[in-house]
């Protein structure tokens, strides 16, 4: 199914990590329940107490507005203030409300008014500015008066007291529940950081713990590391056993070649035994770049990309560093990447006449970038270009030097068992191949 622009919106909200999901999650239905609950009780349970206890006072008004309408008119004020006084009316001739007041969130303040505009026929403006008093404009046959009385009388006191417990008994249950919650997380983020360790070429300590299904996902991952190291060991023994096997007799090839006499029978023979040689070593070589027990320690990425420079130039080729960003150490395993940037400038000044090698830092990667002035490989053919014994005879010039195919597979792999990658690319300055070790600059 495609992703719509508001889901796309929303994987962009939301987050991504498993401790923001799992805490989302917990509260949103919290919140949720709690803005229900909330609502529910304002507008059902809040308002209608609210309009019944302000219908009780219509009553009082009301009584209140005859006794002054059947008054003599020169005992109108006496026999409203006998009416008022046993009911708990303060009247004032002189002061009224000009306007209706009512601060913002005072929601009860407007059932108040409509309910007395809907049953007292003869209500001016309501001043509820005052949340402990209720001020209105009563008009009578002897003129405007001003009534007022206790809020409490039409509002439920202290409203607000189970809002307030209910939000505190929610914050109070959510933090005992993410408390839990980062216990059951625990165990899997050290079981991802041991995994993310594992493929960097790193073997930390692990115990499984947690419930039983991430217990059984952790001792699953740990039979699975010792598979894959008991894999690997096999293999680096084996290969030192073929590596034993195979330089005697070859050893002895070369021997009998050197007493034969010197022709072209020779000579193509000697070659072929050249080639074999070639062969072991790069295929031994490719083997100690992936199955290296090197641990990975602090070094300078621009030192080491100068050292690697020099050595070639002492070999008479042609290699410029031309660029080295400073910055503090990295840790990373320092012979297996050098044995990396040696395959890269290998080939470079192998298919090239030059090579300039520049070492860059940004977004928290390390970039040791080698540039050649070769034929380059075409973009269709560089993952390829990157498989253990492969040779792309058509893009590479076969006849400007022997290999067995493994320099960018060394390469590529000694990168990814950094947590990092090699990049083909067209180089801009000189026009050939551009090759970049892209390694995360904190290990």
């Amino acid at each position: 199914m495609p992703n719509t622009p508001i889901s796309a919106s929303l994987k962009r909200i939301l987050p991504r990590g498993l401790y923001g999901r799992a805490a989302l999650i917990l509260i949103l239905p919290v919140v949720v329940v709690q803005l229900v609950v909330s609502v529910a009780f304002l507008q059902r349970h809040f308002e209608g107490v609210t309009r019944q206890m302000t219908q009780n006072i219509v009553l009082e008004i009301d009584l209140l507005s005859d006794a002054i309408e059947s008054a003599p008119p020169g005992a109108v004020q006496e026999a409203a203030l006998a009416v008022a006084g046993p009911l708990a009316l303060d009247l004032d001739w002189a002061d009224r409300p000009e306007s209706d007041r009512r601060i913002f969130y005072d929601l009860s303040g407007r059932v108040v008014i409509s309910t007395l505009r809907e049953n007292v026929p003869g209500v001016g403006p309501v001043d509820l500015s005052d949340l402990g008093r209720v001020r209105l404009a009563l008009s009578t046959s002897a003129g405007p008066v001003e009534v007022a009385f206790d809020r409490r009388r039409v509002s439920a006191s202290n409203p607000h007291q189970l809002l307030v417990l209910m939000m505190v008994t929610g914050l109070l249950m959510t933090l005992v529940a993410f408390v839990f919650l980062r216990n059951q997380l625990r165990p899997i983020r050290r079981m991802a950081i041991a995994a993310e360790a594992f493929g960097k070429g790193r073997v930390l300590p692990y115990r499984p713990s947690g419930a039983t299904e991430v217990r059984a996902a952790g001792h699953a991952f740990l039979h699975m590391r010792e598979r894959i190291e008991r894999q690997r060991e096999q293999r680096t023994l084996m290969l030192s056993g073929v590596s034993h096997d195979l330089r005697t007799p070859l050893t002895r090839l070369k021997l009998g070649l050197s007493m034969l006499p010197d022709d072209d029978e020779t000579r193509a023979m000697q070659r072929d035994v050249d080639d074999m040689q070639v062969l072991t070593d790069a295929f031994l070589a490719f083997v100690r770049g992936v199955s290296s027990d090197e641990e990975s320690a602090p070094c300078d990425p621009a030192e080491l990309a100068a050292t690697a420079v020099a050595d070639f130039r002492r070999t008479g080729a042609e290699v410029d560093l031309t660029g080295a960003a400073a910055g503090p150490p990295v840790t990373l395993r320092a012979h297996a990447v050098r044995r990396a940037l040696d395959n890269l400038i290998g080939n470079a000044v192998r298919y090239g006449r030059r090579a300039e090698v520049s070492v860059l830092r940004a977004g928290g990667r390390i970039v040791f970038r080698v540039e050649d002035d070769g034929p380059g490989i075409p973009e269709a053919r560089r993952e390829e270009a990157q498989r253990p014994f492969t040779r792309l005879d058509p893009a590479r010039n076969q006849d400007r030097g022997s290999g067995a195919g493994l320099g960018l597979a060394i390469a590529a792999d000694i990168a990814r068992s950094h947590g990092g990658q090699l990049r083909l690319s067209d180089s801009e300055r000189l026009g050939g191949l551009s090759a970049e070790i892209v390694l995360p600059e904190g290990r």
